[in-house]
């Protein structure tokens, strides 16, 4: 097994964790990948990362949650709707023993695809 900071690709950092930590990270790529078809996958700071006309998104785990990084944009634009979870300026904390709100996920990833899209024209 690799140690943390030395994988490669997606599916490298996603085999690092154990199975419970991964049914969700996968759960977290799929969605990200189902909400913009066509994003780049790729690991950026250490985590993995999808860019399309821009950078999207980043994901991670840690021992007490996932960590999705939207960037600052949609943290503040989902305001309302990111209420029951800790959030910092580009950051969710999505509770390991909670279900992953992959209708939210999706959300802030079409939103943030749009405005790529803006920035691009």
């Amino acid at each position: 097994m690799k140690e943390k900071g030395l994988f490669k690709t997606v599916d490298e950092y996603i085999a690092l964790h154990p199975a419970s930590i991964q049914e969700g990270l996968e759960l977290i790529r799929k969605t990200i990948k189902k909400a913009a078809p066509g994003a780049e996958e790729r690991i950026s700071y250490q985590m993995p990362a999808y860019r399309l006309n821009g950078m999207l998104v980043f994901f991670a785990a840690t021992k007490t949650h996932y960590g999705f990084y939207p960037t600052s944009g949609p943290v503040a634009a989902f305001r309302e709707k990111l209420r029951a979870y800790k959030t910092s300026k580009g950051t969710i904390r999505l509770p390991l023993d909670k279900p992953i709100p992959v209708k939210l996920i999706t959300e802030i990833v079409k939103w943030q695809v749009k405005e790529n899209r803006k920035k691009k024209k």
